[in-house]
């Protein structure tokens, strides 16, 4: 599967937009300096959703364009979070969900996606209207997990951008769609990285509970 998405990638790569490389880019400096907790993640951010909000309504992935206009206020929300946090630093601490905040979100976003899914099955053109329903509405949760420093957002977007990666793969964005292979990498060690910073943050001697 790999070596015919790669393939695909080469081919797509001397016809594809400038746009979208660019947004590609600004996507993985995004994550980067997230998981360095750098407020430059956000600059990056605004940067790529704008770009992409417009390339995926272009191939009418409706929820995806709309998902990513959320973006754009979520990297204003975000860099404001991040520098206004309650700590003696002023930085927000990171922090964690218990499993009822969990099971609380996880089955809205499914319930959720499945009634936008319907929706948008009976009435527009968007394709693959539930699968796309789902990465969205995982993403506004996700999203908003990031601005707040939960712990937990990098195991949400790991199961998001796996299942964004067929999505993208079935619309020919194969660009888009070895980003978020790479996305899956570095969430999973944004995790590890975060969670390390967690527990060091809450065994000094001023640090901050979750």
């Amino acid at each position: 599967m790999f070596d015919t998405i790669w393939q695909g990638a080469l081919s797509y790569a001397q016809t594809m937009s400038h746009w979208e490389t660019a947004a590609v880019l600004l996507g993985v400096a995004y994550i980067i300096f997230a998981m360095r907790q750098s407020q430059l993640c956000w600059y990056a951010a605004f940067g790529s959703t704008a770009i992409f909000s417009w390339l995926f309504f272009d191939v009418s992935l409706l929820m995806e364009s709309a998902l990513n206009v959320y973006y754009l206020a979520m990297a204003i929300y975000g860099w404001i979070s991040w520098r206004n946090g309650k700590s003696s630093t002023n930085s927000l601490p990171i922090q964690r969900w218990q499993f009822n905040h969990h099971a609380l979100a996880i089955g809205g976003v499914l319930l959720i996606s499945a009634a936008s899914g319907y929706l948008l099955s009976k009435n527009t053109t968007a394709v693959m209207p539930y699968l796309d329903s789902f990465t969205t509405w995982g993403a506004v949760l996700t999203t908003w997990m990031v601005t707040r420093k939960i712990l937990e957002n990098w195991l949400y977007w790991v199961v998001i951008d796996a299942v964004a990666i067929y999505l993208y793969i079935d619309r020919e964005l194969y660009l888009t769609a070895l980003l978020m292979m790479v996305y899956v990498v570095l969430a999973t060690a944004g995790y590890f990285m975060w969670r390390k910073d967690y527990l060091e943050q809450t065994t000094a001697p001023n640090g901050v509970p979750a």
